[in-house]
């Protein structure tokens, strides 16, 4: 049973929108110093990021051959050859759930869990993200615990007897819940400038909950007074050694690159030009990381069953995503997905180039991330789950060496679960499980 007197003990102090966890009383000011004295803050964080793009590829022209400047790309990869030195091309991996899936898309929107979808029309469900595991172990170190963005709305509508709430988004709180997804540029920006909730941070917390704090002492043992005294007073303290810090233009351990947004903030409307939208929603990902803001980020570029239409791409012409991607290999139709697949690269290309040429003291913020790109189909028409496409970029801080392909299609079905990813790139950001989704080992090779 709970003894009331401890329970009495941990409290919320709050203050016009923050609250102030207490911990047991016995170890706030153990754990204020242990904060404070953490060196491991003197290098730059590890970021990752997931930029999801819908429907599969082209399988004929998605493939890589040869290492590091002379690697070498199908049609439909090609955008990556700019940044050939900076990934490793995966080939092979799959989720075993999706694989033996009875709904050709909707069963397969299992991308970051390898976890069942319900096909059970009366509840949703489907396992945890790994993304958003990573945000609730270590989330708390940054304003915002991740970014989760997307292009298109959530759709309401059913597709096979099944809600398209699987369809819409990627990133799983829990299993029955999806994280709230943002496709509002200027939303995104007003989380990123503050606390992370879109209210201007103040320099001190403290001065928030400060009346809350004077109600609670009465109520608390002498001895416990005492340490709360403390708890505020060694807050303060750092606070103050901070700001005289940040005064000398120095801060004790790894400073952000960028102390204040370098792009304006973006309109109040939803951007009806989707190269635009696209383009916003990667630059507000640099911005977060090299902010600091956030060091966990997805984006959507499209749902699953997309209806954007992708006329802005010189020789696609009237059709649907959708239709594109399922054409029945008819020639024209394969030619614009083609060109659709090529889009959606040169987006990811993008995103690495940009992360590639800010220096974070010695090294770029992309030598400090971990990104990724993926789809949850690999044949797009025929709904071919047997592997996934999935490239990675960066090498999170040394943990990684870009520049190869990695091949796991003849090495057996244990040995090439798309979770035994998710767990070593788990490992690299600090967070270690025994298992996840389908797997409990980690993926081999990957890793030095």
């Amino acid at each position: 049973m709970t003894n009331p007197t401890q329970t009495s003990r941990r409290n919320f102090l709050r203050g016009a929108g923050v609250a102030l966890t207490l911990p047991w009383m016995e170890s706030l000011p153990l754990l204020v110093l242990a904060q404070a004295q953490d060196k491991s803050a003197n290098k730059p964080p590890l970021r990752f990021a997931h930029v999801y793009f819908s429907n599969g590829v082209e399988p004929a022209h998605w493939w890589a051959k040869g290492s590091g400047a002379a690697m070498e790309f199908g049609k439909a990869a090609e955008p990556l050859a700019p940044i050939r030195e900076d990934i490793v091309f995966l080939r092979g991996l799959y989720h075993q759930k999706a694989f033996v899936s009875t709904s050709p898309h909707l069963g397969r929107m299992n991308l970051l869990s390898g976890a069942p979808v319900s096909l059970d029309p009366k509840e949703i469900r489907v396992g945890t993200s790994f993304d958003q595991i990573l945000a609730a172990r270590i989330g708390n170190r940054t304003a915002v615990p991740s970014l989760v963005l997307g292009i298109e709305p959530n759709e309401l509508r059913l597709e096979d007897g099944l809600s398209m709430i699987y369809g819409s988004n990627i990133s799983w709180v829990s299993p029955n819940k999806p994280a709230t997804k943002e496709i509002y540029p200027s939303r995104t920006f007003d989380q990123l400038v503050g606390d992370g909730s879109g209210r201007k941070l103040d320099r001190s917390i403290l001065d928030l909950v400060l009346a809350d704090a004077k109600s609670l002492q009465p109520k608390v043992s002498s001895g416990d007074r005492r340490k709360l005294d403390e708890y505020l007073e060694s807050i303060r303290d750092i606070e103050k050694r901070i700001d005289h810090a940040a005064k000398e233009e120095r801060l004790e351990g790894w400073k952000p690159s960028l102390k204040q947004p370098n792009l304006p903030r973006p309109g109040e409307e939803l951007p009806q030009n989707v190269p635009d939208h696209m383009k916003l929603m990667l630059d507000l990902i640099v911005l977060a990381f090299q902010m600091d803001k956030t060091r966990i980020a997805t984006l959507m570029l499209n749902n699953d069953l997309s209806q954007m239409n992708f006329r802005f791409i010189e020789g696609v012409r009237g059709a649907l995503h959708l239709d594109l991607t399922h054409n029945g290999k008819a020639p024209e139709l394969e030619a614009m997905y083609l060109k659709t697949n090529q889009y959606h690269v040169r987006q990811f290309t993008y995103l690495v180039e940009r992360m590639k040429a800010i220096d974070e003291g010695g090294s770029t913020l992309l030598d400090n991330s971990v990104l990724m790109f993926a789809s949850s189909l690999f044949d797009g028409d025929a709904h071919g789950a047997d592997q996934l496409p999935i490239v990675l970029a960066g090498k999170a801080g040394g943990a990684l060496q870009p520049g190869r392909i990695l091949d796991y299609l003849d090495k057996g079905n244990d040995n090439r679960r798309a979770c035994s990813l998710y767990l070593s790139l788990m490992d690299l950001m600090g967070v270690q499980l025994d298992r996840f989704g389908d797997a409990d080992k980690r993926l081999a090779g990957l890793c030095a």
